[in-house]
């Protein structure tokens, strides 16, 4: 039997898809398990048990031709099985068209039409499901534990790079985030840093993110005036910072994909929700977590996914965090 599981969304929601992916070969151990990922997000499945292949969408130049030349390879593989996790139009062609025998996606998805079954999928921010137990619900008739929690596979390399990073004191700050109004603004974050200082003044405090967030990262260490403060933002890879996270004396984020990477380790993590809230279903799932958020803020939420610009131009809900929850 060939088994393809589609996520072509962001770092954060393959994570998230981690569960099901575990699942299906756990309730399927003698299937070809195949996964398709945007390019870029290839190296969080690296080492993932049960995995025959990563197939990768490049979402960059040529993005239609691509999906053209997919659909053609996805076709050509006879898939028995077609999962799709996300609710967009793209997936849902690929889905449709996929020549498997069942297809299986969201019902939000504009050609769910095209689907064998259909699961309804739903975020109105007063329900406690999570969206792992959303995306589990495509596989619940295969047996699927709906409790599966998301996880990552860092190799010995992961950790031997990481290594000289790790002292008997050390936090993890990743402070970016697609959206302005998920990120908390950096001189809360410099705050954070001059708590930690006064509690722990011997610990190191490394600032993560990808190559893109190093700028900020490095405002935010400049602004800390912090000697112990660095920026490894850009400097290690997907599983790398899982690597370091996981033995962190914790680790603080935003809404957004270090949170889940910390979730995958079961790492220690403290998160700062801005304009989101952690009802909609994406929060942490470490044992040891906690969430910090501004109460009964009459704009708040403002969105599901964030904003470019506070909508309300006072961006209340980030800079009236209380950055007080260092343990």
């Amino acid at each position: 039997m060939k088994i393809l599981i589609i996520q072509t969304a962001f770092i954060g929601d393959v994570i998230l898809a981690t569960p099901l992916i575990q699942e299906m070969h756990r309730c399927n151990p003698a299937a070809q398990l195949d996964v398709l990922v945007r390019k870029g997000n290839e190296g969080l499945l690296q080492n993932f048990p049960g995995l025959n292949q990563v197939l990768i969408w490049d979402k960059g130049k040529s993005k239609h031709k691509n999906l053209v030349r997919l659909l053609v390879q996805i076709r050509k593989k006879k898939y028995d099985i077609v999962i799709n996790i996300q609710r967009f139009a793209a997936t849902g062609i690929l889905t449709g068209l996929s020549g498997a025998k069942t297809r299986i996606g969201f019902d939000k998805n504009p050609f769910s039409f095209l689907f064998t079954q259909k699961i309804e999928h739903s975020i109105d921010g007063s329900n406690a499901i999570h969206e792992t137990q959303r995306n589990l619900k495509l596989i619940e008739s295969f047996g699927a534990n709906l409790n599966a929690k998301p996880v990552l596979f860092p190799s010995t390399d992961d950790f031997e790079a990481v290594k000289i990073y790790k002292t008997n004191s050390y936090y993890c700050i990743a402070p970016t985030s697609v959206w302005f109004t998920k990120q908390v603004p950096a001189v809360k974050w410099v705050e954070l840093i001059k708590q930690i200082q006064f509690i722990d003044s011997n610990a190191h405090i490394y600032l993560l993110g990808g190559p893109a967030d190093k700028e900020e990262c490095f405002k935010i260490e400049k602004q800390s005036n912090h000697p112990k403060v660095k920026t490894l933002a850009g400097q290690l890879s997907f599983l790398q910072t899982a690597a370091l996270m996981k033995e962190a004396t914790r680790n603080f984020v935003n809404d957004s994909a270090p949170m889940h990477i910390a979730s995958a380790m079961n790492a220690p993590i403290t998160v700062y929700y801005c304009s989101t809230i952690p009802a909609f279903g994406f929060g942490p799932l470490s044992d040891d977590r906690k969430i910090i958020e501004v109460q009964n803020l009459y704009c708040r939420p403002c969105g599901l996914h964030g904003h470019r610009a506070c909508p309300e131009e006072h961006f209340k809900c980030g800079f009236e965090l209380k950055m007080d929850s260092i343990n």
